[in-house]
């Protein structure tokens, strides 16, 4: 998808603060950050939302990656001993606003409210 922002910022489009990249992966800090440290964690491969990898043949590799890519990025932001919150927003409904798979990683501070 060509106007993608996140497509846009995978490839060098916009400009972002990059924290971690690989073969799957792009992570950079989030632009309206809800915690000290906010990091977008996005598929390089456009997906549009998580319910879209049932269908995928690629789907269960791109979480399995996904498995290998937050340890890291936690690590290289400070969080992976303190703890963080790892989000999915899916559909209108659940929140999300831009159209490309892609999970927030948040941390640097407590969050007082359980959500389960």
């Amino acid at each position: 998808m060509t106007d993608c922002i996140f497509c846009r910022i995978i490839r060098g489009e916009i400009p972002s603060q990059r924290v971690f990249e690989n073969e799957a992966f792009v992570a950079f800090r989030d632009i309206h950050p809800a915690a000290p440290v906010h990091v977008l964690l996005v598929p390089k491969r456009h997906v549009p939302d998580l319910l879209s990898l049932r269908d995928d043949p690629e789907g269960a590799s791109l979480m399995g990656a996904l498995a290998d890519v937050v340890p890291e990025v936690a690590r290289l932001c400070g969080v992976d001993r303190t703890g963080f919150r790892l989000v999915a927003n899916c559909g209108e409904d659940g929140g999300q606003t831009i159209f490309h798979l892609h999970f927030h990683l948040l941390g640097g501070r407590a969050f007082g409210e359980r959500l389960l």
